[in-house]
């Protein structure tokens, strides 16, 4: 019995590995070479015009593309409109944004070739090349996903990391999708650009609840964002998660938070928790010191993101608009 039993989990291991290596062969970096071959190029042309305009945008990609991955796989499916799409869902509600710069490159690149592309590719294109153009590291995205043709708001409402949870959730969360530690800290990084609404942050600043205002709070940001984010103000008021070089991929973001100056507590957890300990502390540590170290793992981390359950093959479709199933 226990040689069969060994057999048969080495059977289901196996296969599963198998599908894993089916996906990732569909996956290649010159998909488009003979059917699209100046999409990289379209893309990227979109992207620089895009940050230009407003350089937050270059976060805002990344995050759309992140917030796509986690729900349903990479399949775009963050992108659908309608009132149960995953927009609306509430970690992306009046947060998630960039959708119209999706509209954008997508027309450009229907321009060049009509029905190739997928948006789920394009998120991932557009994603590497914001982190490229505001400084950071580059790397090769596979290529050949296909769109989804649901979306999935509960999906999104559950599965979603928030910036009010603790590192064991948030843990928990990424190794559902097959994420590990050092996917947790390598992408947390990407918190190098970007900005925070107030309300994903005020828990930390006042006395709501009987505890001090969080003390592993640097005491001039604490002063600082309260300033911003007074008790009864605006609640979508931001301000920049990397206070030390705002919209520049760096390696800053660890150093702030072994200062203390990490503004959500979610980022700032990864120094500052007693989980941290044993899991993600030296980490940052070594981050911080090392910016090298933390390009190469981001780049390998977002890899693997984009690589969480695409659709390939005859599954999903190449949607011609993005916010809606092809009819």
């Amino acid at each position: 019995m226990k040689r069969s039993s060994s057999f048969k989990g080495y059977i289901l291991f196996m296969t599963i590995v198998m599908l894993f290596l089916a996906v990732r062969t569909q996956l290649s970096s010159d998909f488009y070479s003979k059917t699209c071959p100046n999409a990289l190029q379209i893309v990227r042309t979109e992207v620089l015009k895009a940050i230009k305009t407003e350089t937050r945008m270059a976060a805002s990609l990344v995050r759309l593309h992140f917030h796509d991955c986690f729900v349903n796989g990479c399949d775009a499916s963050i992108l659908l409109d309608g009132s149960d799409g995953e927009k609306f869902a509430g970690p992306n509600l009046n947060s998630a944004r960039g959708f119209e710069v999706v509209d954008t490159i997508k027309a450009a690149v229907e321009t060049a070739c009509s029905g190739v592309v997928s948006c789920a590719d394009i998120l991932a294109i557009a994603a590497r090349d914001s982190v490229v153009l505001s400084g950071g590291s580059t790397w090769k995205v596979s290529l050949g996903r296909r769109d989804g043709l649901v979306a999935n708001q509960t999906g999104a409402n559950l599965g979603l990391p928030s910036p009010l949870e603790g590192l064991d959730a948030i843990t928990a969360k990424f190794v559902a999708v097959g994420l590990n530690i050092t996917d947790v800290v390598s992408l947390s990084g990407g918190h190098t650009i970007g900005r925070a609404r107030c309300t994903t942050f005020i828990n930390r600043l006042y006395n709501f609840t009987g505890v001090s205002p969080d003390s592993t709070m640097d005491a001039s940001l604490l002063s600082k964002l309260q300033n911003l984010c007074p008790v009864n103000g605006d609640g979508n008021t931001t301000t920049a998660l990397d206070q030390s070089s705002i919209d520049l991929f760096d390696n800053h973001y660890f150093q702030n938070l072994l200062n203390g100056k990490g503004v959500l507590g979610s980022d700032q957890i990864l120094f500052s928790s007693d989980a941290a300990i044993t899991t993600t502390k030296s980490l940052v540590t070594s981050y911080s010191i090392n910016q090298g170290l933390f390009f190469n793992d981001f780049a390998n981390s977002m890899i693997k993101m984009g690589n969480i359950g695409p659709l390939t093959g005859a599954n999903g479709q190449i949607r011609t608009n993005c916010r809606v199933v092809n009819s």
